[in-house]
């Protein structure tokens, strides 16, 4: 600035060399501040506070700049005779005016990056409330190129799925004679990494619709309401932009149980749940396919398991020798191999997840870098590696098999796990 004095320019270049210096900026305010330019204390004095926010100094000249105009410095004391006349600060002009000859955009820019915004304002919705989980927060993924033919085997679950949502919903006309409905939803369960979230978006991908998960991280608030809102406005979001399947993630966790649910908030997070999956705005669901999936079946709310809800249950299994192969086929498809029989190691990976499949291909190629890096001689993967391999990997699933079967012999109310007794019966787990 030109009409700077040599002093306030020697110190500009001071503090421009030495910027974490807080006493020599709060010098160049204290001068800026003397010869009547407000704004620019303040701004130094802004960038000093961002360095030491606790300095009694800096307060003291932020306050200062920011009320009445500082009076001149006195070289000396005041003379004895001079009676004391109290001063009436000069009215500054409004905030919210522009001061003419002030150059507001470089301000801006100078103190932008040393004050940051104190308080966020939060958009307001079309109610015209403020709503953190506004539907711009919940991204509708398209129609994925996934259909059922890209999941290997398991064709017990392809006629489960195709009775349940594919047939009405490419018949419509049948769909209408027979009075079916396109709501209700459908309930995934099963040991974890059997591919139970790749089965919803394969479930999306031929129904044409959209896809939209949800998991109890994107629903839970702190606050008191909000996890109601949230949980509405999915719905909302899925309704809007129908047909639209939505995936719970994990049911266990975001509709467990209420009776062992201390918490209030949780417990209103699930009846709100309920609400939109039946309810006075049941109509609005068609075109809403609701696909849920959980580890723990036996933990989720009973209420959600009735006709017109998840009233439909699948048990999604380890996957069988057709789906094994594939898998393995994907996961080294793009690896070195050589004379690998897909059809042989899927026999000796019976009873393995597809996230144990994964790994089991993860280690064969560690076994055949490090051998690589140790003779100096790259090497492809074979039939040992990968045999090994699976020799060494101890079946994910066992636990979770060892916890459903007390609850499939004790608690099958209904018939609930029958399909589950069935296939411990055949592997002759019981």
């Amino acid at each position: 600035m030109s009409d700077d004095s040599p002093l306030i320019q020697s110190l500009r270049a001071a503090v421009a060399a030495a910027p974490g210096d807080v006493p020599l900026r709060l010098h160049l305010a204290e001068l800026l501040l003397t010869a009547g330019r407000h704004d620019a204390a303040i701004a130094e004095v802004a960038v000093a506070l961002q360095h030491a926010p606790g300095d009694p100094q800096a307060r003291e000249l932020m306050t200062r700049a920011m009320g009445a105009p500082a009076q001149p410095l006195q070289s000396g004391p005041p003379a004895a005779e001079a009676p004391e006349v109290p001063e009436v600060p000069a009215a500054r002009p409004p905030s919210s005016a522009p001061r003419a000859g002030f150059d507001w955009r470089a301000a801006e820019d100078q103190v932008g990056d040393a004050v940051p915004p104190r308080f966020v304002e939060t958009p307001l919705t079309v109610d015209g409330r403020g709503d953190p989980g506004d539907a711009a927060a919940w991204e509708v993924a398209a129609p994925g190129a996934v259909r059922l033919a890209d999941v290997g085997g398991m064709h017990e679950v392809k006629e489960r799925l195709e009775a349940a949502f594919l047939a009405p919903m490419r018949n419509p006309e049948l769909r209408k004679l027979y009075g079916k409905s396109l709501r209700g939803g459908l309930l995934l369960y099963g040991p974890p990494g059997c591919g139970k979230t790749f089965i919803a978006r394969a479930v999306a991908g031929e129904l044409g619709a959209g896809f939209l998960s949800v998991s109890i991280n994107d629903v839970l608030d702190m606050w008191i309401g909000n996890s109601e809102r949230n949980m509405h406005e999915v719905f909302a979001t899925a309704r809007r932009q129908a047909p639209c399947v939505v995936f719970l993630d994990e049911l266990d966790a975001l509709g467990g149980k209420r009776s062992r649910t201390q918490n209030s908030g949780m417990r209103n997070t699930v009846n709100q749940l309920l609400t939109e999956l039946d309810g006075v705005d049941a109509p609005a669901n068609d075109g809403v396919f609701v696909l849920a999936a959980t580890n723990l079946p036996w933990d989720v709310d009973i209420a959600l398991r009735r006709p017109g809800r998840l009233d439909r249950t699948l048990l999604v299994l380890p996957p069988d020798a057709p789906a094994r192969e594939a898998i393995l086929h994907y996961h080294l498809r793009d690896r070195p191999i050589e004379s690998v029989d897909l059809g042989k190691l899927a026999k000796a990976t019976d009873g393995l997840s597809g996230a144990d499949l994964a790994h089991v291909c993860e280690a064969a190629a560690e076994t055949a870098l490090l051998d690589s890096a140790r003779t100096g001689t790259v090497r492809m993967i074979g039939m040992k590696d990968l045999l090994g391999a699976a020799k060494s990997v101890v079946p994910s699933t066992e636990p979770w098999f060892a916890a459903a079967r007390n609850v499939a012999m004790f608690a099958n109310e209904g018939g609930m796990y029958d399909d589950l007794l069935t296939y411990l019966k055949k592997r002759r787990k019981l």
